[in-house]
């Protein structure tokens, strides 16, 4: 298995909505694209909260670029089977990804 593989890495995401430390959680995933995926949906489910009128909403990176910015914290835990351990992501890295993902979905 190469070592930039992004298939079957579990990624772990952790985040936290707002100050309140009581806000945050994790979710997991069995690759990296499933948890831009993931972070995706989260976004999708927010915006559908804040527009209930509206059937089909769409957006664009600097919209989920602002959403990800806007949680109180978010970064991603990736596994490395190399090192057999959790590599850590930062905001940074996830809009990266989140771009790459997004972009995979737009061709």
């Amino acid at each position: 298995m190469s070592h930039s593989s992004n298939n079957n890495r579990h990624t772990i995401i952790l985040m936290q909505t707002s100050q309140n430390r009581g806000t945050r959680t994790f979710m997991d995933y069995d690759s990296v694209s499933h948890a831009m995926d993931g972070i995706c949906t989260l976004y999708e489910r927010k915006l559908k909260e804040l527009n209930p009128a509206i059937r089909n909403l769409s957006y664009d990176i600097s919209d989920l670029y602002n959403f990800i910015d806007g949680l109180a914290d978010m970064s991603a835990l990736v596994y490395d089977s190399s090192i057999h351990a959790y590599l850590p992501h930062d905001r940074q890295w996830i809009k990266q990804k989140t771009f790459q993902h997004l972009k995979k979905l737009a061709h």
